[in-house]
């Protein structure tokens, strides 16, 4: 297999393309539904270009006011409660959190290609709220995933990611996106 400049192994690519992407679920399950109409939007455009890669779902559990009686800590446990719920015993949990690797936007999609190539095809990112995830749901996580050290609101991690994870399909499609 040959690798090119970035690392990425369009062998790996190319296989993985063809055979497993057309059957690759992504949920993203989020604490929270977006409230801006301007996150909406380009929420829902990088949803509909990642449809001619694959299939993907949005869930949402309802989020807790972060002031509430039970503290940040019952907080958290009771929104990983929530979205502990929704995850599927065959899928692939993928957590987004500052304390998680960081990848290159090639590293996700070699990432990605090597799971497909793995056989899995269920993939579930889960975006906290305000107050970030539950040990719970961290010990869930297959992977633990940082989108920068920085901390974004729920609503622009979103966007941030569903943008890199399009742009890890066109990467591992070998299309002009990417540049």
């Amino acid at each position: 297999m040959v690798a090119n400049r970035s690392g990425f192994d369009k062998s790996v690519a190319i296989f993985c393309s063809l055979r497993f992407l057309a059957t690759m679920l992504i949920r993203i399950l989020a604490v929270g539904r977006t409230k801006s109409s301007y996150w909406q939007l380009a929420q829902e455009d990088f949803q509909a270009r990642l449809r001619r890669y694959s299939r993907v779902e949005d869930v949402f559990v309802k989020d807790i006011p972060a002031k509430s009686a039970s503290g940040e800590e019952g907080v958290r446990n009771a929104e990983g409660r929530d979205l502990l719920k929704k995850i599927r015993k065959d899928e692939y949990v993928i957590a987004l959190d500052s304390r998680g690797a960081q990848l290159s936007s090639e590293e996700f999609a070699s990432f990605l290609a090597e799971k497909t190539v793995q056989s899995i095809s269920r993939f579930v990112f889960v975006i906290g709220g305000p107050l970030g995830l539950s040990g719970d749901v961290l010990s869930r996580a297959d992977y633990v995933l940082a989108l920068s050290k920085m901390t974004f609101v729920h609503e622009m991690a979103r966007t941030i990611l569903l943008e890199q994870i399009y742009r890890a399909m066109t990467i591992i499609k070998g299309e002009k996106y990417h540049k």
